[in-house]
């Protein structure tokens, strides 16, 4: 996002979505099982951790803003729940949901001021302009993680 000029919110939503494009670009040329591999103890996965973007729209962008729970959207409750990969899952379907749920947050989002209230949150109301922020604070700590992953996932091919 190079628009010094733009406004504060037109840099958020552009720091966004330029790290929701970085996470989903950690996927580009791998094969479904090295999207899949497990490289560190706690299971994180490329693969996972789009799946787990996946989550975290819905949870800032729907939970947050419509009040319905994460049980009344079929989403998993925990993060941990969020990057298990079931046998269907593959770069193809859960980059299409993560893609999906991002443009639902884009619409969502649209409809509300940096400073407007968003009440769906266990916290309590929360101003938007937060919501964004830790939105952009989680992607850009899973793009970090991502980054990480493919670099052993492409180092292993070498060998």
């Amino acid at each position: 996002m190079d628009d010094f000029d733009a406004s504060l919110r037109d840099q958020l939503d552009g720091f966004i979505d330029q790290h929701r494009a970085m996470l989903l670009a950690s996927l580009d040329g791998l094969t479904d099982e090295e999207a899949r591999r497990s490289l560190v103890p706690s299971r994180t996965t490329l693969l996972g951790l789009v799946k787990h973007a996946a989550m975290v729209e819905e949870v800032w962008f729907n939970e947050a803003i419509t009040c319905r729970s994460r049980a009344e959207l079929g989403v998993p409750l925990t993060p941990e729940e969020s990057m298990t990969l079931e046998d269907g899952d593959t770069i193809e379907t859960v980059s299409l949901a993560f893609r999906e749920a991002s443009e639902r947050s884009r619409e969502r989002a649209s409809l509300l001021g940096l400073d407007d209230l968003v009440q769906g949150n266990k916290r309590g109301p929360l101003p938007f302009r937060w919501v964004l922020l830790h939105v952009l604070r989680e992607l850009a700590h899973h793009c970090g993680h991502a980054d990480i992953l493919r670099e052993q996932i492409l180092a292993a091919r070498q060998h």
